[in-house]
């Protein structure tokens, strides 16, 4: 089992800043990959991006240029950036996490942070 620790989500202006935090922690494969999804009101659950522990990233379309996700492989725990924030990224952001073995494919989900944009 993976559990998964979110933080840094909340409230901000249009064209503002977030950052947040996913923490892992548990049985932690050292090859895996982490990243952030997002759920807005009324639509399913979307892809933000996700890194490797290689360090390969992956972006939606609608957030490339403006969010960065990262990673400290040593603290199990990974990172959002989220500049140039707008209304349309308001939602709840998940962590996920994943990890295989053999040909059995893990996956875990944080509890989610609310990121709310608006003036």
């Amino acid at each position: 089992q993976v559990q998964l620790v979110e933080s840094g989500g909340g409230l901000v202006r249009p064209g503002g800043s977030l950052r947040l935090s996913c923490a892992a922690s548990g049985n932690i494969f050292s090859i895996n990959t982490m990243g952030w999804y997002r759920q807005a009101p009324g639509k399913q659950r979307e892809l933000v991006a996700t890194c490797t522990s290689g360090g390969t990233t992956n972006y939606a379309d609608s957030v490339k240029g403006r969010f960065t996700i990262s990673r400290d492989n040593a603290k199990n725990t990974v990172y959002l950036q989220m500049n140039s924030l707008e209304p349309e990224d308001t939602a709840v952001y998940y962590c996920n996490h994943q990890q295989t073995r053999g040909v059995v494919t893990y996956g875990y989900w944080g509890q989610g942070t609310q990121v709310t944009v608006s003036s």
